[in-house]
């Protein structure tokens, strides 16, 4: 799965990748996250644009490489877990040995296509949940994940 980044607007020192800059340094802020070099490059290419999206630290490491930015492979996956215990990304596990970042926070279904590999959201009423799960005694339901696997119809 490849990270879908205008490149052309990353690498442009022009207004626009001012603002990604300043977007991505008030995401990371706004967290209480101190904007280092690395930080702010992984952050410019999640949520530089403004639009969300799903991605692999595999995805968001190559999408590094293609801009020049200086991060290995770890540093992307510790970096993915500290946006994610700071609130900025949820991590949905697709399977024992898969999982995508999603710079949306809000609980929301996701679809995930088997035959490509891809994760996107799925509109809520796409699924209908009737009360909230029951948990054991002495835990609480911290959120509810839902992934729909899809395949292609013949």
């Amino acid at each position: 799965m490849t990270l879908r980044i205008d490149q052309k607007s990353l690498l442009a020192p022009d207004t626009d990748r001012r603002r990604r800059r300043v977007r991505a340094s008030e995401w990371l802020t706004g967290a209480g996250l101190r904007p280092t070099r690395q930080r702010l490059a992984l952050a410019e290419l999640l949520v530089g644009d403004g639009r969300d999206r799903h991605v692999t630290a595999e995805s968001l490491f190559e999408a590094a490489m293609d801009i020049d930015a200086p991060v290995s492979l770890a540093t992307v996956y510790n970096t993915l877990k500290a946006f994610c215990a700071a609130g900025l990304l949820n991590e949905v596990t697709v399977d024992g040995t898969r999982s995508y970042f999603d710079t949306r926070v809000d609980e929301h279904p996701h679809y995930y296509w088997e035959e490509d590999g891809r994760l996107t959201d799925a509109p809520m009423d796409a699924v209908c949940l009737i009360g909230a799960p029951v948990v054991p005694e002495g835990a609480t339901l911290a959120r509810v994940d839902v992934v729909i696997r899809l395949r292609r119809a013949d």
